[in-house]
């Protein structure tokens, strides 16, 4: 069952032209896919955490890795 929210917007989308709708449409697909992935790599990383797996991060490790992520995107 869908919420009051995604109901009323999905009316106010349907009343819009075709190609608005299909941009909106894959948007939304692949905020949902992201959010998926998110929630799947969060649970992933706290069974880590649950089974010791976890390492010390400073924060110059943490910029380091982030800027390196960031330079391949």
């Amino acid at each position: 069952m869908s919420s009051k929210a995604l109901t009323y917007a999905i009316e106010k989308a349907q009343k819009l032209p075709d190609a608005d709708q299909e941009r909106i449409g894959r948007e939304l697909s692949a905020y949902i896919d992201n959010l998926h992935t998110l929630r799947a790599e969060l649970a992933a990383g706290i069974r880590s955490l649950d089974a010791g797996l976890g390492k010390e991060l400073t924060i110059e490790d943490f910029l380091i890795r982030a800027h390196a992520e960031h330079a391949r995107s």
